[in-house]
């Protein structure tokens, strides 16, 4: 995991107007979210395993499925998941969820991130930063 300091960090967006900025040019909540705190990311790689920018943030002012939720944006990071070839030797499949749940397990949830997409993660924090902070 690498930190990448924003401008960003510590301003309040609702979260409504926050996805609509962000969607257009990438990102997508992230799958690990709950009722208090969330993310968004952007993909970078996925040649191996994948690779993407994480902005994470807070529910402030009601909770994540609120409409009218307020947020906290975090600390960005590049963050890289590297997955073992085939299938899960551990998933279960006696279940209904497992059917959708077919894909390996991370082998390194941490990865190395690799050097060459460092400043490209910089560069989409500040595309972040103008198109949050324009006013």
């Amino acid at each position: 995991m690498i930190e990448i300091p924003s401008k960003a960090e510590g301003k309040h967006f609702d979260l409504y107007k926050l996805e609509q900025a962000l969607k257009p040019i990438g990102y997508s909540i992230g799958g690990n979210w709950d009722y208090d705190h969330g993310s968004f990311d952007y993909k970078i790689d996925d040649e191996v395993g994948y690779q993407f920018l994480r902005v994470p943030f807070k529910a402030i002012d009601g909770q994540l499925d609120d409409p009218s939720c307020t947020v906290e944006i975090g600390r960005p990071f590049l963050l890289s998941h590297k997955y073992q070839r085939g299938l899960d030797d551990h998933a279960y499949t006696g279940n209904f969820s497992a059917s959708f749940d077919q894909f390996s397990e991370p082998v390194d949830k941490d990865a190395s991130f690799p050097e060459e997409f460092i400043d490209l993660g910089k560069a989409l924090v500040e595309e972040l930063e103008s198109k949050l902070l324009r006013d």
